[in-house]
């Protein structure tokens, strides 16, 4: 779905990835600087400013200086990225609400449980395999562009 999203709308990939940082980041009450939106995504500080750059000329995000500390900027997400999510993903939570309403309270309790778990084992995998570390119970991360 993000992909189509992405082709749909003209998005890199990379500035797809940008915007599912900014957006739940601001939600959550904190919004991202250029320089941990460049760390999430593991860009250098030129590409993530070519990347906001970009997302700001199209209207889905915008900088803005914080109150408290006004040498501090943040990255917003704008109407246009929230008008576009809404028209794109808004028919596809209607249906997924109709579909949701045949499950019972404790299917959905397995369900939540299930993908809980699937979350978290897969996030450990995402640090063993990028950070190159190790942990109990799993093999160490096979050597990358040796041989």
């Amino acid at each position: 779905m993000r992909q189509a999203f992405a082709q749909r709308h003209g998005l890199h990939s990379t500035d797809l990835h940008a915007l599912l940082a900014v957006i739940p980041a601001e939600y959550q009450g904190t919004p991202l600087t250029p320089g941990r939106l460049g760390e999430r995504l593991s860009l250098s500080s030129g590409a993530t400013t070519a990347v906001v750059d970009r997302l700001e000329h199209l209207g889905h995000v915008y900088r803005t200086r914080e109150e408290a500390d006004r040498r501090r900027v943040t990255v917003r997400f704008g109407g246009a990225a929230a008008d576009l999510g809404s028209a794109f993903f808004g028919p596809l939570g209607e249906r997924m609400d109709m579909m949701l309403a045949g499950w019972s309270d404790e299917d959905l309790d397995a369900v939540r449980r299930f993908l809980g778990s699937m979350n978290q084992l897969m996030e450990e995998h995402r640090h063993v395999v990028t950070d190159d570390v190790e942990r109990p119970g799993l093999p160490p991360a096979p050597p990358v562009g040796r041989g």
